[in-house]
This record gives C-alpha cells, sequence and structure tokens, in this order.
C-alpha cells in the first residue's frame, strides 16, 4: 500500500532558529525573553550539524577540561550546549529567606478555564509568585514543573514554561486527549535555591568524592582520586589513553601508581552551604512544593472533529481503492492505492493493479508532497530474492524523485508482528516479516527516508499481536508520521 499526501507546511525556513528553542524546551523547560546570540553548531536528528544562533556563555573552566583540545566544529557545539542550558538569574544581591519564594502564598490561573477545549488546543496558565510575606516577586529564576493530568486515564503531558523575569510565568500545555483534566505546577527550587546550586557546580565540583586503594604485599594505601583534585601534591594519572577521559588520584606515599587495584566512593562533603543557604532547601517549604489554583485546576476537553477532510466515494472496493479524500480548509489532497501483485485480495481489478515504482515515476514532488509507502506482509510466503528486486525498483524510483524534487518527504512503514497460530506460522510467521524488515531497513538506509518504526511499536506495546494493530497503535504511527510531515508545527 502507498500513499501520496499533499500538505502545506509553513515556517521550513525558521528550522535553524526553531531548533535552539527546541533544545531550551527539552532541556531546561524554561523559556528566556531576553539574552545575547552568538553563532552555533547543533546536530540535528539525522547527525547532521545546523548552524543556528544561541545564547553567548561564560563559564569557570574545570581542571583539566580548560585544557581540552576541541576541533572548533567541537568547541562550537559544547558552547551551544552551555549556553542552552544557561539559567536567567537576576543578580540582586543576598536575599532574605523571607523575600524568596514562597510556594504556600503563590497561586496560578487557568485562562479561559470556563470554556470548553478541544483536544489538540492549547491550554495556557498563568503563575504568579510571593514571598513568604505575601508580597509578588519582582524577578524570575525560579524553577517550575508543570504537567496536565487525568488520574483514571493514567494520563499526563508536560508543560512549556515561560519565564518572564517578574514574577509571572506563563506555561502552555497541549491537550491531547479528551475528559476531565487537572493542571499541577510545582516549585521545584526558588531562584535564590538556583543560585546556590550554580554556585555548587561551578565551585565545588568534588562534594562528591572517590577513593581507590593502593596495596602491594602486606603494604596498602588509600587516596582520594576525582576529575580533578586540588592542590600541589603528586598525582597517579589514569586519564584513558584512546578517549583522553581525565581521572587522577592522590599518589600513595609508598606504593606506586602501578599497584591501584580498586575504586569505590569515598562520600559526600558535609557543611557545603551556610545557614542562610540552607533555608532555601527545606523539605516541606520550598523543595519540590505545589502552587496551588487561585480557581478551578482542571478543564473539560471534548474530542477534537475531522470533519474538514471530506472523502470523495470513488466507488472502490474495500482495502482495495483507490481512494481520495480533500480537506479543502488545510489544503489537503490524501490519495491511497494498492500496490501491484502479489497482493492478497479478494479481488482487484486489472486497471487498478499499480506497481508503486510506477506511481512514484508519474509525482512531480517538492516541498508540499509527501509519500507514504507499505509494503513487506503479502511478499512473506515468496523466496527473499523476490522481495528484494520489488524494493530495488522502489528505491530507485525514490531516489529519483529525492533527486528531482529534494524537499519531497518519503516515508517508510516498516513491518509489524502479528498474531500466530499453526496455519498462520506457516504463510506469515514473524520470522518471515522480520527478516523483510531487516531487508527493508538495509536497502532503505542512507537513502532519505524516514521510517515509521512499526515493528517496534507493536512489539513493544502490551496488546496482542495483531496483523492490523489496535487503534492506539495505529495512532501512534500516525503521530510519528506526522511528526516527519510538519515537525515544526505545534
Amino acid at each position: 500500500m502507498w500513499i501520496s499526501f499533499f500538505k502545506l507546511r509553513f515556517f521550513c525556513c525558521l528550522l535553524a532558529v526553531l531548533m535552539v528553542v527546541v533544545l531550551v524546551i527539552n532541556v531546561t523547560q524554561v523559556e528566556y525573553l531576553d539574552h545575547e546570540t552568538a553563532s552555533a553548531t547543533f546536530i540535528d536528528s539525522g547527525g547532521q550539524f545546523v548552524f543556528s544562533q544561541v545564547t553567548g556563555i561564560s563559564r569557570n573552566p574545570y581542571c583539566g577540561y580548560e585544557h581540552q583540545t576541541l576541533s572548533s566544529r567541537e568547541r562550537l557545539e559544547e558552547d551551544s550546549l552551555l549556553a542552552a542550558l544557561q539559567w536567567q538569574v537576576p543578580d540582586v544581591g543576598p536575599v532574605p529567606f523571607l523575600k524568596s519564594t514562597d510556594p504556600s502564598s503563590s497561586y496560578f490561573v487557568i485562562l479561559n478555564s470556563a470554556a470548553f477545549f478541544k483536544v489538540g488546543s492549547q491550554l495556557e496558565v498563568l503563575v504568579h509568585v510571593q514571598d513568604f510575606q505575601g508580597k509578588p516577586k519582582k524577578y524570575g529564576g525560579d524553577y517550575l514543573q508543570a504537567r496536565i493530568h487525568s488520574p483514571k486515564l493514567q494520563a499526563g503531558a508536560v508543560g512549556r514554561v515561560v519565564d518572564y523575569q517578574n514574577g509571572f510565568y506563563k506555561v502552555f500545555f497541549t491537550l491531547l486527549w479528551p475528559g476531565r483534566v487537572k493542571v499541577s505546577i510545582s516549585l521545584v527550587h526558588p531562584s535564590e535555591g538556583i543560585r546556590v546550586l550554580q554556585n555548587l557546580q561551578e565551585e565545588k565540583p568534588d562534594r562528591v568524592y572517590f577513593k581507590s586503594l593502593f596495596r602491594s604485599g602486606r603494604i596498602s594505601e588509600t587516596t582520594e582520586c576525582n576529575v580533578c583534585l586540588p592542590g600541589s601534591l603528586p598525582l597517579c594519572n589514569f586519564t584513558d589513553l584512546y578517549t583522553g577521559e581525565p581521572w587522577f588520584c592522590f599518589k600513595p606515599k609508598k606504593l606506586p601508581c602501578s599497584s591501584r587495584i580498586n575504586h569505590f566512593k569515598g562520600g559526600y562533603l558535609k557543611g557545603l552551604l551556610t545557614a542562610a543557604e540552607n533555608a532555601f532547601f527545606q523539605s516541606g517549604v520550598n523543595i519540590k512544593m505545589p502552587i496551588n489554583s487561585s480557581g478551578p485546576d482542571w478543564v473539560t476537553v471534548i474530542p477534537s472533529s475531522i470533519k474538514d477532510l471530506v472523502e470523495f466515494n470513488l466507488g472502490s472496493p474495500k482495502n482495495v481503492g483507490p481512494f481520495l479524500a480533500v480537506d479543502q480548509k488545510h489544503n489537503i489532497l490524501l490519495k491511497y492505492r494498492c500496490h501491484g501483485p502479489p497482493i492478497r485480495f479478494t479481488t482487484v481489478f486489472s486497471n487498478d493493479l499499480r506497481y508503486v515504482a510506477n506511481e512514484l515515476n508519474g509525482i512531480v514532488g517538492g516541498k508540499n508532497t509527501v509519500v507514504a509507502i507499505a509494503v513487506w506482509s503479502h511478499f512473506s510466503t515468496f523466496p527473499l530474492e523476490v522481495y528484494i528486486r520489488r524494493l530495488r525498483n522502489i528505491r530507485r524510483a525514490v531516489v529519483q524523485l529525492l533527486d528531482r524534487s529534494p524537499k519531497t518527504v518519503v516515508v517508510i512503514r516498516t513491518a509489524n508482528a502479528q498474531e500466530l497460530g499453526p496455519e498462520v506460522s506457516l504463510f506469515n510467521s514473524d520470522w518471515y516479516n522480520f527478516q523483510l524488515d531487516t531487508i527493508l531497513r538495509k536497502m532503505f538506509s542512507g537513502v532519505g527516508v524516514y521510517l515509521v518504526d512499526a515493528w517496534e511499536m507493536t512489539l513493544a506495546h502490551y496488546l496482542p499481536h495483531k496483523l492490523h494493530p489496535d487503534e492506539v497503535i495505529v495512532k501512534n504511527q500516525l503521530d510519528m508520521f506526522l511528526s516527519f510531515v510538519c515537525p515544526l508545527e505545534s
């Protein structure tokens, strides 16, 4: 089976810039509204380097890492990763505990909470933080975690937090399922605590220390070890010769470095914080504490319609097709056609027998064209050479399509596991399909197509295996397919 799918995909030219935003969201879940920028490099999902603009950084070099030999590309990548992790905490000087963020007096409001929401729509939540004196905070930097959940459905999703640096935060959720959906916001650490954590990260990287035992005959000594050791005492250098990963131990007084026999955790340094700093890390007070809502903390989500997509009745037989549907609102034309023989449908008109390669040769392609291909199940009873020949022709047509229209998106669905009995095993065994799946992956490796991994999706899912998987699995496959079609759209 194969599908040709035309869709307008906007904002593609913003990919390089949005990759930075995606990285910041994924790693920190917090965006910042003002920052300086510098050229940097990211690696995309295909392993390619993408040049973009990222926040400039300034960090204290850590021991041997300041002497690393990095290529310009590695240095640019490292700078971009560190920039993405920069946490904007205002420089307001020492802050007493009573003026730090108090989760019990802070609150959030669901915007438009009285309205009904549809699945797929966006929910916005405004968070206002206050101190222990009940006064509004005038700066940001707090670490908040936000989620929506429906306990009865055992469903949940995280939100994207935007820090406005004035005591207000906005959280954005995508509503992914229908029913009653509850919003939960938590203060993980106040901004005053984040500043302390930053200082520890920079100035006390040895707050967990390690040791090694050195032994020769009856003589044994234990010394401290770490990535970096302070002072000017003699060291044993155990830096890995292949990777260059640094590791050092203080040299034993009586034994050579070669007498090291083990490695173990020594312990955790105590007394790292002052009394004032300890106040920012109190269980039940300001560590992972809920922030309450000033109104309803839930919304009702109703199922969304797919009414925009209208199917044209071509009088085609079920399963065989061809089928045609149009979404005028979103400028989408959807076509479906079964592949050519061997095809196990009961009856197919001769005029409807089309080989995938020939259909691909008739497609102009372009940035608004998506082609989806699924060819495997009907080949399970044949020698592997038959399947290889078919894929070779399809691959040649795909390569030609991408040569003339490089922005065309081609997605291939892999094989999937199915239910087996004594008779079915002789025709459609998973062992047969595993062979076909392996061939497909190898033959299209490096061609520039996307794979919807139906094989892993069906094997990993708790539902029983079926030749035609249940709806929840099909939805997962469609979600993955759409992530390739429109990766920049929310």
